[in-house]
């Protein structure tokens, strides 16, 4: 829903009791595409689209507030279309998580994925040691946040309203930078679905978070080139 120039990105009931939340993304993952069963061709790949914006080498910016209720989670993050195609996360891209928050008022490290999503699969994270806070940060609900990632040919930034929370990364010992344009995502989801209760038995938390209206909202993403 957008209201006064915010959106708000809400959980719902589906009238056959599944939950479902928002996503915005301005491209799409090669896994993303469904399995065409019967192709016109050797591999059941199904046809691709162009994204409708992707970027390499920026400052991206997200403000918003966070949800209120538990039992589902929200986020700002940068993905390659191929990501995890190549054994070289440089050209095959990084995920970049730059806000996550899985529980209300805790938001994550800021994780950058590689090399798929099975047994290749590898991270490393903004700041390295999380020992200091526990590998959280206690956010109000209540108010408006920035979280900004400043990517660079050398590495990664990242800024909480206003100023850099860690170290610079993506050249220490397992890290690396990706090097090609990716797309931006703002998303929510419910957590119940990888625990296989989206429908059938009630869902509390959710329940909880559908009678409260609760959301998700953003005042605005904004990119800015390096002009590199």
């Amino acid at each position: 829903e957008v209201k006064d120039g915010l959106a708000h990105l809400k959980v719902r009931k589906l009238p056959n009791g599944q939950f479902v939340s928002p996503q915005l993304q301005t491209g799409e993952l090669l896994w993303d595409f469904p399995r065409i069963d019967n192709p016109k061709g050797f591999w059941p790949l199904a046809r691709r689209e162009k994204p409708k914006f992707v970027h390499r080498y920026g400052y991206y910016e997200c403000r918003f507030r966070l949800q209120r209720k538990p039992g589902w989670w929200s986020a700002f993050w940068m993905q390659s279309e191929m990501q995890g195609t190549s054994l070289d996360p440089e050209v095959a891209g990084i995920e970049h998580d730059i806000m996550e928050s899985f529980h209300p008022g805790d938001v994550g490290q800021h994780m950058f994925h590689f090399g798929g999503y099975g047994a290749d699969h590898r991270s490393f994270n903004i700041p390295r040691d999380s020992s200091d806070y526990k590998g959280y940060m206690k956010m109000s609900v209540d108010e408006f946040h920035t979280y900004g990632l400043l990517w660079e040919p050398d590495g990664y930034s990242v800024f909480v309203d206003g100023r850099q929370h860690g170290e610079k990364a993506g050249t220490g010992p397992g890290e690396y930078v990706s090097h090609v344009p990716e797309f931006l995502l703002i998303s929510t989801e419910c957590q119940w679905y990888r625990r296989n209760r989206m429908t059938g038995p009630a869902v509390p938390e959710l329940e909880a978070a559908v009678q409260a209206g609760d959301d998700f909202v953003v005042d605005f993403v904004r990119v800015y080139d390096l002009g590199l």
